[in-house]
């Protein structure tokens, strides 16, 4: 079975019209999660709802362009599409059943998107650089989040392998390096005792494992904790 990038899925409005939930691109995700900030601020269910439509609203601007305003989109949505437009729109899951606290519940949805925690400024550099885009902008317009973490794993990987086969020509193995190096990484933890993942870090040289690099008489290298 073919791999997809995101899920889909098919609704009816409540005009009769059918539109196709798709992660919206990202100028629309960054307005719509901008938007989704003001649900830490409500004071009740009413207005967390009044939130999340708006928020609704924003993804609408690709899903619909007809829905105009606001007050179009209250006329064509219930609040269960709200929620799936969210969902699939910016991952951001809410399922509120009658007796839950949509605010509450709200917040707990937003946890699902690592939106707060991505340094998308970084990431869009990285595939802007492909030079199929004539500025940010174009580039937002043109991806959602999952298709640019697919653009950018394969660009990552088209990089790996022309590195790859540049090395072999040398008769370097990049393969075998990387699992040496993740072995090495995998001892570091160990011996530190989680305190480093590189084996390389002096936290990695102690006891045993120092001796054999040539520190110490036998226990390695002295050192301060300062993780403590």
């Amino acid at each position: 079975m073919a791999t997809k990038i995101y899920n889909s899925k098919q609704i009816e409005l409540l005009n009769g019209d059918s539109i196709e939930l798709i992660p919206i691109k990202i100028k629309f995700l960054r307005e719509l999660m901008t938007q989704f900030e003001d649900i830490k601020n409500v004071k009740n269910d009413q207005d967390a709802i009044e939130v999340l439509v708006k928020c609704a609203g924003i993804a609408m601007k690709q899903y619909y362009p007809k829905a105009k305003t606001i007050h179009d989109v209250e006329d064509i949505v219930d609040l269960h599409m709200v929620y799936d437009i969210l969902d699939y729109g910016a991952n951001i899951k809410i399922k509120v059943k009658d007796d839950e606290n949509v605010k509450e519940k709200s917040l707990d949805g937003e946890k699902g998107s690592g939106w707060n925690d991505l340094d998308l400024a970084k990431l869009e550099a990285e595939v802007f650089l492909l030079g199929i885009w004539k500025d940010y902008q174009e580039l937002e317009l043109s991806l959602s989040m999952p298709e640019l973490m697919a653009t950018l794993s394969s660009s990552r990987e088209l990089d790996y392998q022309e590195k790859r086969f540049l090395a072999a020509i040398q008769g370097v193995d990049l393969d075998k390096n990387n699992k040496q190096n993740e072995w090495e990484n995998l001892k570091a933890r160990v011996f530190s005792k989680g305190k480093t993942n590189d084996g390389n870090d002096v936290l990695a040289l102690q006891g045993a494992n120092a001796k054999k690099v040539g520190f110490g008489i036998g226990m390695g290298l002295d050192y301060e904790d300062l993780t403590k």
